[in-house]
C-alpha cells in the first residue's frame, strides 16, 4: 500500500512508538503459545490396568496375577490394559488356598494354577491408572481407554476442528469490526475457557470448551500478527513477523512443560492456561488500532489522530496534511473491492498455484503436528522430551530468517523439508535399539519440517498478489488446521504397525517437496498487486531455476520486504 506509506513516512519505521508498540504485540503471542500443544499434556494417556476393588480380599500375589501379561512391540511383556481374568474365578481359587504360577505343580500343600488358562472379562470395576507423571488427565478422569479410546482423538480433533472454524470467519471479523476488538476478543476467550473447561463435569461439555479454546488460538495468532504487519514498515515489520514474534511465541510454549511438570492435575492446569490471557488484557489500552484498517473504513480522523498520537511519542513533527484526498479517495475505492476464496481458483494459473499449496501446507502440519503427538512413543521423561521438542523450533525459526534474505526461497523451502524427511524415514531403523539416536533424528525431523513452514510463509505471501493476499493466506491456515487435526490419528496407527505413523509423516513431507519443484520462485521479485501478473506455473525445471519476470508486467515493489510470518498455526 505505497500511498498510505509515504503518507506515514514522517514516523520513520524505529521510534519510540513502534518500540513499545513491537513489545506488547510480541507479548499477545504469549496466551495463543501456551495453548497451543496443551492437549499433549491435558490429554496425555498415562499406563493403566483393570482396577481389583480392595473388597475382592484377594492375596497380594493373587493381585498381581489377575492382570494378563501381554507382548508389546520390542519382546517386552507388559500388563494388560483392557482386560483381567474372571475376579469370581479368581476370588474361588485363592479362597481354597490356590497359588497362582506359570505350570501345573501339585503337591501336598496346595495346588499352583496357571493362571495364563483362566478365562478373561473387561474391566468392569474401571481402571487403576500410573501416578509416575500426573495426577490426573482428562483421559484418566472420564476414563477415554479401552473401548472409548476413540474419544481421545476425537478430543484433539475438537480442538483444531475450533482452529479451522476461527480461520473462516476471523478475517471476515477483523476487516469489519477492527484487528484490536478480534485480537483481545480472543485472548479473553482464550481465559474464559480454559477456565470453564477446569469445571467441565463430563467429557461431552469438555469437549465443547476445547472446541472454543481452539477458536481462540488460532484467531488470537492472526489478529496480532496482522495487526503488527499493518502497523510496522520496512525492516521493522520483517523482524517483527519472521523472528521477534514467533521466538516469544516459542517461548510460551516452553513454560508449558513446566508447568505441567509442577501441576499434575488437569484441572489446576487448565486454570493456569487461563493466567497468560488474563494478563495481557490490560494491554488493551497500550495497544492501538490499525491504522490502515481505520482508512481502509473511511475513518480518517481517528487515523490521523493515532497517527500524530505517534508522532508525538516519536518526537516528530507532523506534516499539516497526512493524507491527500485524491489518495484518500484512491485507497478507498481499492478497498471496497471484494474477494472471496473462490477467487482463488479463478483462473487456471492461480488455481494450480493454490491447489499445489494447499497440498503442501496439509502434509508439512501433518508431519509437525504428528511428531508433537508422537511423543509419547519416545523413551524416556515425556516433560523433558516437549522441552527439547519445542526448544529445537529457536534454531529453526533463525534458520527460516536467515535463508529468507540470502538464498531462493522455493529451494530452501525444499532442502529442509527433504532434511525433514530423510530423519522420520531413519526412524524406524533405531525406534527399538537406540533411544538416543531416535529422539536425535525426531529432533532433526522438527527441526527440518519447521523450517520448511517457517519458509512457506514467506513464500506463500510473495506467490499471491496483494489483491487477494490475506484470502490466501487465511485459506492456506486453514488446510494447515485440516493437517492438524488428522495427526492425532496417526499415534493409533501404531496398533498396526509401530513404524507407520513415522512413515506416513516422512512420505508426506516428500510429497509435499516434490509438488513445491513446480512452484515459481520469488526470491528478490517485486511483489505483485493484481492475479494476472502472477508468474506462470512451470511444470519443468531445476529447483534453483527463479522465474523470468513476466514481460515488465510485474508491479513495482511496493515494499522493502514481504508481509511474512514463521509461526505454525
Amino acid at each position: 500500500m505505497q500511498d498510505y506509506e509515504e503518507s506515514v513516512s514522517f514516523l520513520g519505521t524505529w521510534g519510540p512508538f513502534q518500540k513499545r508498540v513491537f513489545l506488547l504485540l510480541c507479548l499477545t503471542s504469549i496466551p495463543g503459545g501456551y495453548n497451543i500443544l496443551s492437549v499433549i499434556f491435558l490429554l496425555a494417556k498415562p499406563s493403566h490396568h483393570c482396577h481389583i476393588p480392595a473388597q475382592s480380599n484377594l492375596s497380594q500375589d493373587w493381585i498381581q496375577a489377575s492382570i494378563p501379561l501381554q507382548q508389546v512391540a520390542g519382546g517386552r511383556l507388559e500388563r494388560s490394559s483392557c482386560s483381567r481374568y474372571e475376579l469370581d474365578l479368581v476370588q474361588n481359587l485363592s479362597a481354597v488356598g490356590g497359588k497362582p504360577a506359570l505350570n501345573w505343580i501339585l503337591n501336598q500343600s496346595s495346588v499352583e494354577v496357571l493362571v495364563s488358562s483362566l478365562k478373561r472379562e473387561g474391566c468392569k470395576d474401571g481402571w487403576t491408572y500410573s501416578t509416575e507423571h500426573y495426577e490426573s488427565t482428562v483421559v484418566s478422569e472420564f476414563n477415554l481407554v479401552c473401548s472409548d479410546q476413540w474419544k481421545q482423538p476425537l478430543t484433539s480433533l475438537f480442538y483444531f476442528l475450533g482452529g479451522i472454524f476461527g480461520c473462516l470467519i476471523s478475517g471476515q471479523i477483523s476487516d469489519r469490526f477492527g484487528r484490536k476488538p478480534v485480537l483481545f476478543g480472543a485472548i479473553f476467550a482464550l481465559s474464559l475457557f480454559s477456565s470453564a473447561a477446569a469445571f467441565a463435569p463430563s467429557w461431552p461439555v469438555f469437549i465443547a470448551f476445547f472446541f472454543m479454546l481452539g477458536m481462540g488460538q488460532i484467531t488470537s495468532y492472526i489478529a496480532a500478527f496482522v495487526l503488527g504487519s499493518e502497523l510496522f514498515m520496512g525492516s521493522t515489520r520483517v523482524n517483527f513477523s519472521s523472528l521477534c514474534f514467533p521466538c516469544v511465541y516459542m517461548s510460551a510454549m516452553l513454560l508449558l512443560p513446566v508447568n505441567a511438570y509442577l501441576v499434575r492435575s488437569w484441572r489446576h492446569l487448565s486454570l493456569t492456561m487461563a493466567v497468560p490471557g488474563l494478563a495481557c488484557l490490560p494491554l488493551w489500552w497500550l495497544i492501538p488500532e490499525s491504522p490502515r484498517w481505520l482508512v481502509s473504513r473511511g475513518r480518517f480522523q481517528e487515523a490521523e489522530l493515532l497517527l500524530r498520537s505517534a508522532a508525538l511519542h516519536n518526537r516528530v513533527e507532523a506534516p499539516y496534511v497526512i493524507f491527500i484526498p485524491a489518495n484518500v479517495e484512491k485507497e478507498t475505492s481499492e478497498k471496497v473491492e471484494s474477494t472471496s476464496i473462490l477467487d482463488l481458483l479463478k483462473t487456471a494459473n492461480i488455481r494450480n498455484v493454490t491447489l499445489m499449496l494447499w497440498i503442501i501446507w496439509f502434509s508439512l502440519n501433518v508431519s509437525f503436528f504428528g511428531l508433537s503427538f508422537n511423543m509419547s512413543a519416545l523413551s524416556g521423561n515425556p516433560f523433558l522430551n516437549y522441552i527439547l521438542l519445542t526448544a529445537v523450533e529457536l534454531p529453526a525459526y533463525t534458520a527460516s530468517w536467515l535463508v529468507a534474505h540470502s538464498f531462493p526461497h522455493r529451494l530452501s523451502c525444499i532442502s529442509f523439508t527433504l532434511l525433514g524427511a530423510l530423519a522420520l524415514l531413519l526412524i524406524q531403523i533405531t525406534l527399538d535399539s537406540n533411544p538416543a539416536i531416535t529422539l536425535t533424528l525426531v529432533l532433526l525431523g522438527k527441526f527440518g519440517i519447521l523450517t520448511g513452514i517457517a519458509v512457506l510463509y514467506i513464500f506463500t505471501s510473495e506467490l499471491f498478489p496483494t489483491v487477494i493476499r490475506n484470502t490466501a493466506m487465511s485459506s492456506c491456515a486453514m488446510f494447515s488446521r485440516v493437517g492438524s487435526s488428522v495427526s492425532p490419528y496417526l499415534l493409533h496407527l501404531a496398533v498396526f504397525n509401530q513404524f507407520l505413523p513415522w512413515i506416513i509423516m516422512g512420505c508426506l513431507s516428500l510429497l509435499s517437496l516434490l509438488v513445491c519443484f513446480f512452484l515459481p520462485e520469488t526470491f528478490r521479485e517485486p511483489l505483485i498487486d493484481t492475479i494476472e501478473q502472477m508468474p506462470p506455473v512451470q511444470w519443468f525445471r531445476w529447483p534453483w531455476a527463479s522465474t523470468p519476470p513476466d514481460d515488465g508486467k510485474l508491479a513495482k515493489d511496493q515494499t522493502t520486504a514481504p508481509e511474512i510470518c514463521t509461526s505454525h498455526l
